[in-house]
């Protein structure tokens, strides 16, 4: 089959490789520089099963700028494009699936659309009944950033929000991509989709934000944080996972899901606690950490990789830039060491792209997730990870 995928992010180009191993994928993208390089077998994003699917397995894949060379012919455009929470209405800025929508209805009417973008609840109908046809549906993804092929290949379920014919045919396209088997396979009404990832990622925030105040109250008093997080994962119902602490929950997902899932609690004017909640805990830790440094006096704070996680090249949302903006508010003088920036400023903050030349000028350094390349620096260290992953 033809599948032609929006949008050459984590989601996209994950799925667009899961699927060129079976069918012909073509990605279309507005960035020249990521189509080049996908077309170079070469990946834009950092994540090393994408990379290595890229310049290694026979896929079928490839790239462009041209939507009719991508939507036309089409048996599925998968959509996946940015869909940012916006402060101002409250709500997702869906502009970017609406384009494409128009876009693809143009070249190739018939086709099914995929939409894989996070949307609000009661999208997914909205926008059928705005362009006026049935052939739009909603499958959530559950990737992680700088593992998503992988989470694509080894999927913990299928969320297709449709019961036709079209959605079925979607779902085996994925399950034959995939390397698990027995993954389940999850059919549902759009309307229930949508508030499936919502309220999944808001579990998961509230669990990040649940042991980042466990590790207030431990750092606070003195107290072990590591062993009291393995007293209280040990319960088989709780778990050994999901559970390091860290300086805040932050990324593509969890930040705007969050949000997202609050509005559409408060538009309706039903009471929410625990989601609300939430999200104040992640600003109060946030808040927790930069006072912590501060407490340290230090005369420069080097800022090491702007990344939310290791092995993910994204900063958007991430929890040290509200970290930063406390810090600067308080004239605290910031250096950050982050290679992948090509500019010598961030954030109106210089920043130093050799390692050696950031270890001798700080004499603190603010890590979310250690790295083996501080193991020398362990004394100028300042960080909340405890098991050394994300």
């Amino acid at each position: 089959m033809k599948i032609a995928v929006a949008g050459a992010g984590y989601v996209g180009l994950s799925n667009a490789i899961l699927l060129a191993q079976h069918n012909e994928v073509v990605i279309k993208d507005i960035d020249e520089n990521k189509v080049k390089l996908i077309n170079q077998k070469k990946s834009p994003i950092i994540d090393k099963d994408i990379e290595d699917y890229l310049a290694n397995k026979p896929l079928n894949l490839r790239a462009t700028l041209d939507p009719k060379q991508a939507y036309e012919n089409a048996d599925f455009v998968i959509i996946a494009t940015p869909t940012d929470y916006d402060p101002v209405t409250n709500y997702f800025n869906t502009k970017s699936v609406e384009a494409v929508i128009s876009e693809v209805l143009e070249i190739n009417p018939n086709t099914t659309i995929v939409i894989k973008s996070t949307i609000p609840i009661g999208y997914t109908e909205s926008v059928k009944q705005r362009f006026g046809v049935k052939n739009i549906i909603f499958s959530p993804e559950f990737l992680r950033e700088g593992k998503a092929l992988h989470d694509n290949l080894y999927p913990s379920k299928i969320v297709v929000g449709d019961k036709s014919e079209k959605a079925k045919l979607f779902a085996k396209l994925l399950l034959q991509g995939a390397k698990k088997k027995d993954i389940p396979v999850l059919f549902t009404s759009s309307i229930e989709a949508e508030p499936i990832k919502l309220f999944a990622n808001t579990c998961l925030a509230m669990r990040v934000a649940f042991f980042n105040e466990l590790d207030t109250f431990a750092e606070t008093h003195g107290l072990n944080t590591k062993e009291i997080i393995e007293g209280v994962c040990l319960d088989p119902r709780i778990g050994m996972h999901y559970n390091n602490p860290s300086f805040g929950y932050g990324g593509y997902c969890l930040p705007k899901d969050t949000k997202q899932l609050l509005a559409n609690y408060q538009e309706k004017n039903i009471p929410t606690y625990l989601i609300k909640a939430t999200i104040e805990s992640n600003l109060a830790r946030k808040y927790y950490i930069a006072e912590q440094i501060l407490k340290r006096n230090p005369k420069l704070v080097g800022i090491y990789r702007l990344s939310m996680k290791a092995g993910s090249d994204n900063h958007r949302s991430a929890a040290i830039i509200d970290i930063i903006e406390h810090l600067k508010a308080r004239n605290t003088n910031i250096i950050i060491y982050e290679p992948l920036i090509k500019e010598d400023k961030f954030m109106d903050l210089p920043v130093e792209k050799d390692i050696n030349i950031f270890k001798q000028k700080v004499d603190l350094i603010i890590v979310n997730r250690f790295s083996s390349e501080l193991e020398d620096m362990k004394e100028k260290v300042y960080t909340r990870d405890i098991f050394g992953e994300n």
